[in-house]
C-alpha cells in the first residue's frame, strides 16, 4: 500500500514527466537529473507555502530545469517545428497553471504536453 502524501505523489509525477522529456531529448545525464532533484526540493518548499499550487508542479519543475539547463548547457528543448531561422527552445505554457504544454511561441503551436516529448522526438 502506498502511503505517500498527495504532495509527494504530485512531486513524483512532476519529476517523472520532466525526466521523460529529458530522456526523449537524450539529455538525461546524471548532472541533469540532479537539476531535476534540485527543482523538486525547491518546489516542495514552495507548495508547502502555497498548497493550492500543487497542480502547477509539472510546469514549474519543467521551467526550473529549462532555466538551469540554459545557464549550464544551452537551450532545451529545441523546437522540432521550426526548420528555418535560428534554433530556439520551446516554452512552457501556461507559465503558472495546470495542464502545462511545450509550445513554439514563434509558430504559435502546442507541441506536446509536459512529459509528452517522446513521440515528438521519435520515441515511443
Amino acid at each position: 500500500m502506498d502511503h505517500a502524501t498527495p504532495l509527494e505523489q504530485a512531486l513524483h509525477v512532476a519529476r517523472a514527466l520532466v525526466l521523460a522529456d529529458l530522456a526523449a531529448g537524450q539529455v538525461a545525464d546524471a548532472d541533469v537529473v540532479s537539476l531535476v532533484e534540485d527543482s523538486v526540493t525547491h518546489r516542495r518548499w514552495w507548495v508547502e507555502q502555497w498548497p493550492e499550487g500543487v497542480g502547477y508542479l509539472p510546469g514549474l519543475v519543467a521551467q526550473d530545469v529549462q532555466d538551469a539547463l540554459l545557464e549550464k548547457y544551452g537551450r532545451w528543448p529545441l523546437c522540432p517545428v521550426c526548420t528555418h531561422g535560428d534554433p530556439h527552445a520551446l516554452d512552457v505554457e501556461p507559465e503558472l497553471g495546470p495542464d502545462p504544454h511545450w509550445v513554439c511561441s514563434e509558430a504559435g503551436v502546442k507541441v506536446a504536453a509536459v512529459g509528452g516529448l517522446g513521440p515528438v522526438f521519435g520515441l515511443r
